[in-house]
């Protein structure tokens, strides 16, 4: 248990993977089975025997992530993702409860289902659990039958959630987020951004000459190309709290959480690089052959001012306003002034 986490498969990539299945996933006619993929668990406890017992009771059924502190499940949680957290109450440094705060008062975890293990019974200490947000309890000496019944039962939940969640938040023709997720999400990354003194930027991005795209090729073309560009932007983005939505129209927008400006325009041109690739003719563009995005980029730095998320979206608009003034097919950006 020396190093930060471990895994039952090798951890072969830098980059924090995927987000959890999503709608996409699933099969549309049974939403309530569990995706292909074996779910991710992570176990907590700083007593290695009883993370053997877990892992001798849920490792067939599972890819397990193993941590011996709170600090170091947080910087699992941030790498990995996992669908569902069976997490020790007690512990040395950080006790299940700070970690499940932590986990909660973060976007990218808040989801995240927590079944609390512990030696103490009683309902006082189980009515506290419930009450600071774990979704069951589970009492030593753990009974793997129990564990693994338990498990399955609130990753089922969640996978139902997430099924429903995505339904409402996904734009029925791009299959990314809506515009209502991410007005959710900016508010939400904004207070983030304010508390942990964190940078915050925002991508919105336009289809150059789209309208003249749908006159000569068509709606049904044109609906067919904002589904690549917007299945390019998504594979563009990797980190599990990076958002791509549809603003409207032929606009998009990406919300990148602890990015800095110049992290920021990087990832917006390594965007505008990839839908050039994509090589979607376009002999009707002014700009080129192939379809194209111009892209204005603002980023909020870290600042414990209060910031009103129009103001960082006006910036955005500004300087996608820019870059098509300026030829089109390019990044502009700026950082908001506080």
């Amino acid at each position: 248990m020396g190093s930060d986490f471990s895994s039952t498969i090798p951890f072969e990539d830098s980059r924090p993977p995927s987000p959890s299945p999503t709608v996409k996933e699933v099969d549309m006619l049974l939403p309530l089975q569990m995706p292909a993929r074996k779910p991710r668990l992570l176990l907590v406890d700083d007593q290695v025997v009883h993370i053997q017992l877990l892992h001798h009771a849920l490792g067939h059924d599972y890819q397990l992530f193993m941590a011996s502190s709170g600090q170091q499940a947080l910087k699992v949680c941030a790498a990995q993702h996992p669908d569902l957290i069976v997490l020790d109450l007690v512990m040395p440094d950080m006790d299940g409860f700070k970690v499940l705060h932590a986990l909660k008062h973060n976007p990218a975890t808040t989801d995240i289902p927590v079944i609390f293990v512990t030696g103490h019974e009683g309902e006082d200490i189980e009515t506290r659990c419930l009450q600071a947000g774990a979704v069951d309890f589970i009492t030593k000496p753990v009974n793997p039958s129990v564990v693994r019944a338990r498990v399955k039962t609130h990753l089922t939940l969640k996978f139902q959630s997430d099924f429903l969640r995505d339904l409402a938040f996904m734009d029925g023709l791009t299959r990314v987020s809506n515009r209502r997720h991410f007005d959710e999400r900016l508010s939400l990354e904004i207070g983030r951004a304010q508390r942990q003194l964190s940078p915050l930027s925002l991508v919105l991005l336009d289809v150059d000459f789209f309208k003249r795209y749908n006159d000569n090729y068509g709606h049904q073309a044109g609906d067919d190309c904002l589904r690549q560009i917007a299945a390019t932007l998504k594979a563009t983005l990797q980190r599990p709290t990076d958002l791509v939505a549809r603003y409207g129209g032929e606009e998009f927008v990406c919300l990148l959480p602890d990015t800095g400006f110049d992290s920021a325009m990087r990832m917006a041109q390594k965007m505008l690089e990839a839908v050039r690739a994509q090589a979607i003719t376009h002999d009707h563009s002014d700009v080129d052959r192939v379809v194209t995005v111009s892209l204005g980029v603002a980023t909020k730095e870290p600042s414990p001012a209060v910031t009103r998320p129009n103001l960082l979206l006006a910036l955005a608009d500004t300087q996608l306003y820019r870059a098509k003034h300026m030829g089109r097919a390019r990044v502009c950006g700026d950082r908001l002034a506080l």
